[in-house]
Formats: C-alpha cells, sequence, structure tokens
C-alpha cells in the first residue's frame, strides 16, 4: 500500500511539473465527456416530449377509416366514399369485448364567436366516449351525456386555446358561443394537452354532441354517416384482438364476402406512436455514439502525450530502476499519471456537460434531460479511454532496459 502510495505521488507530482501541458491533454477528454453528456440530455429530452405526447394522444388507440372507392377503373384513397355510420360505432361498442370506449367522429373547421370576439377552429362532433378514449381530464364543468347526442343538443366542451382565445381569464362554463351562427352552451373546459406528433395544438378544438353537427352545423349528404371511429381497446394486450372483433363485425354488417374489397380500414395508432418512440430512442444512442468519437480522440492525445512523456523521463526511469523500483511500479506510475489525466478531465466535463445543457435548454427552448445513467456512463467510459490508451506508454516504459535509460541523453 505504501510503495502504490509514492507511484501515486510522483505521478502526480509529474502532471503538476507540466501543468499547461496535462491540461491541453485533458482537453479532448473533457469535450468528449462533455458532448456525450449534451448529447444524450437532448435526445432523453426529446424522447420523454414523445413519451407525453403518445400519452395526450390516449392509449391502446385505434381508427377506423372508410374505404377507398372505385370509379371508371380508377381507385381513390382512404375516405373517399362514406362507408361508415352512428350504428357501426355503437355496435362496435355493444359487441366488441376486447373494445372499452368508442367515439365516432365528424370533424370540420368553423368560426367561433363569443361577444365581440371570435377565433376559427376545428369542431369535431364526437359523443362521449371521446373522453375515454383521448384520456382527457376536464379542467371545470362537465362532458356532454349519451342524452346530449339523442338529442341533439346544442352544448359544447372547449379546449384551453379556445378558451384563451374568446374568454381570456373569464370562466366561460355557463357561457353562451356561437358556431356557425348556432348558438351553444360551454358545459366544460379540458384541461390541456400540448401539441401533438405532428405540431398540430390538441387544445385548438371544440367537440360537440355527434348528432348536433350532423344536422346543425356540417350536415352530410349521408344521414347518420361519420367520418372515423376512434376506439379504445381495454389493454393493449387486446390491440390485435380488438382489431379483428371489428373487421370481422364491420364485414358482417357491411355484408362483404370473405374475398370481398373492405369498404373500411383499422389503423392501430399505438404502433405508430411506439415507432415514432423507437426512432427517438435510436437518434439519442446515434448522438451519444457520435460525441463518444471525441472521447477516442481525447485518448489518443493521452496516448501521444504519454509516450512523449516516457521518451523525456528514459533516464528518471532507468535510475528509479537502478535503486529497486520494480517494474509493475514504473508500468503503475504512468497508468495512475494517464488515469489521472482522464478522470480529471471526466469531472471538468461533466460539469461543462450539465452547463452545455442547461444553456441549450433556456436559449432554445428545447427540454433536456440529464440523468445519472449518462453521467456514470461518460465519466466510467472516460476512466476506460484513460487505461486502454495509457497502457502501452506505460507497458513502453517498463521494458526499457536500467543501462540503457542511465546512458540516454
Amino acid at each position: 500500500m505504501v510503495s502504490f502510495l509514492s507511484t501515486a505521488k510522483i505521478a502526480f507530482r509529474a502532471l503538476w511539473v507540466n501543468k499547461m501541458r496535462s491540461a491541453l491533454t485533458m482537453l479532448g477528454i473533457i469535450i468528449g465527456v462533455g458532448a456525450v453528456i449534451a448529447m444524450l440530455a437532448v435526445g432523453q429530452g426529446a424522447s420523454q416530449k414523445i413519451s407525453e405526447q403518445v400519452a395526450s394522444m390516449g392509449s391502446n388507440l385505434l381508427i377506423v377509416m372508410p374505404g377507398s372507392l372505385t370509379s371508371g377503373g380508377l381507385r381513390m384513397g382512404s375516405g373517399a366514399q362514406m362507408t361508415l355510420t352512428l350504428d357501426d360505432a355503437y355496435a362496435i361498442e355493444r359487441e366488441c369485448p376486447a373494445v372499452a370506449a368508442v367515439a365516432p367522429m365528424v370533424q370540420g373547421v368553423a368560426q367561433i364567436i363569443y361577444g365581440n370576439q371570435n377565433w376559427s377552429t376545428g369542431v369535431q362532433g364526437t359523443t362521449p366516449g371521446i373522453i375515454m378514449a383521448r384520456d382527457i381530464t376536464l379542467a371545470s364543468g362537465r362532458s356532454f351525456t349519451d342524452q346530449d347526442v339523442r338529442a341533439a343538443a346544442k352544448v359544447a366542451l372547449l379546449g384551453q386555446t379556445v378558451v384563451e382565445n374568446l374568454f381570456g381569464s373569464l370562466d366561460p362554463v355557463g357561457q353562451i358561443v356561437r358556431i356557425q351562427k348556432v348558438p351553444f352552451l360551454v358545459v366544460g373546459v379540458m384541461e390541456e394537452k400540448g401539441q401533438s406528433l405532428m405540431g398540430n395544438d390538441q387544445d385548438d378544438i371544440v367537440y360537440i354532441p355527434v348528432t348536433t353537427a350532423q344536422k346543425k352545423i356540417f350536415g352530410t349528404q349521408h344521414v347518420g354517416t361519420v367520418r372515423s371511429i376512434l376506439v379504445k381497446a381495454g389493454y393493449a394486450a387486446n390491440m390485435d384482438q380488438a382489431e379483428r372483433q371489428i373487421t370481422d363485425l364491420l364485414k358482417q354488417r357491411h355484408r362483404i364476402s370473405p374475398r370481398g374489397e373492405l369498404d373500411f380500414t383499422v389503423r392501430n395508432l399505438t404502433q405508430l406512436l411506439q415507432a415514432a418512440e423507437q426512432s427517438t430512442r435510436v437518434m439519442t444512442l446515434l448522438l451519444g455514439a457520435i460525441a463518444s468519437v471525441s472521447l477516442l480522440v481525447g485518448g489518443i492525445g493521452i496516448m501521444n502525450i504519454m509516450l512523449v512523456s516516457v521518451t523525456e523521463r528514459t533516464r528518471e526511469i532507468g535510475i528509479r530502476m537502478a535503486v529497486g523500483a520494480k517494474t509493475w511500479a514504473i508500468r503503475m506510475q504512468f497508468l495512475v499519471e494517464a488515469l489521472t489525466l482522464s478522470l480529471s478531465g471526466g469531472v471538468i466535463g461533466i460539469v461543462l456537460g450539465i452547463a452545455s445543457s442547461e444553456i441549450l435548454s433556456r436559449l432554445a427552448d428545447w427540454t433536456t434531460i440529464i440523468s445519472p445513467a449518462s453521467v456514470i456512463l461518460a465519466f466510467g467510459f472516460s476512466g476506460l479511454v484513460g487505461v486502454f490508451f495509457g497502457f502501452y506508454p506505460a507497458y513502453k516504459a517498463s521494458l526499457l532496459n536500467p543501462i540503457e535509460a542511465l546512458r540516454y541523453e
């Protein structure tokens, strides 16, 4: 233990004598560790942002869209014909055990007016099932009810963006707004959800009963049809089962033969959202890998300087060997020097990486998350770089012939 401490003291003294060279040698490690921490913080911040957006969309979601249309040999895109009805939505809710909530949708854009304020926003006609399907939380008031849907009641549920632009700090619940000149009673306000994965404002929305939208706002060429049906499966494990049940039921209701072309499409939104999350995780790893290259460059710098140091101190090594220093002691001295350079650079790099992440977060308004795992990973990697690139110079120093080393000028 005493020998190891004396060896370490010699190593530290040698680094202190060449302070400027030691500082410049550490620079590559400092930049490398700082870059790894900052890049991982950016990637993890993006991943959390997407996770929040995924959660705001709702979980275990399927969307049923109308099918394509073939006319004169031309096949139109999905949704070219209105093949889904309100009765289809009720049938899915009633006859598909794997389904937890159903929300048929009729949407459009309309001008909404309160007093002398007006705002153009998305208006969606739906049913109370939208609350569970989209995991909506009410900030105040209530949602509309099944009775409101049956009666085509003129009631509305507002998003936060609509409230801010029309009411400011006033409480909108109980107030009358006009949508397409039709008066609506505001019965509730939804909690903020933020942006979607596509960058759309999920709070710039008004929900009204689907029957009201069909009869009094947008109308429809085909009575009772809807543009889409949003479906929430009971559990994530039931997604495939729910999709099969919906497909089988609609094929039966639409009288489609086993080999016939479907006039609807069932899409799994959860898979799309999970793919977005996976892409972000890959991006985080890629950023970390790119930043770690600078650590390797720093390691090469350490090896170069240590080789120069071995050459400069050849006579010193010879003297130590002549007075009885063991091979392992010489090797340990240079390893400790390399490890000290890399770990010291790692500590400074951690501070630099955390500071850079905070500055980036404030200046660019970008969410950054510094996890303990990324700090430990970067610091540990810097130590490994020091050992790996310091081993060869240390090994070379320990193999010097004492007599030849003493003769070296």
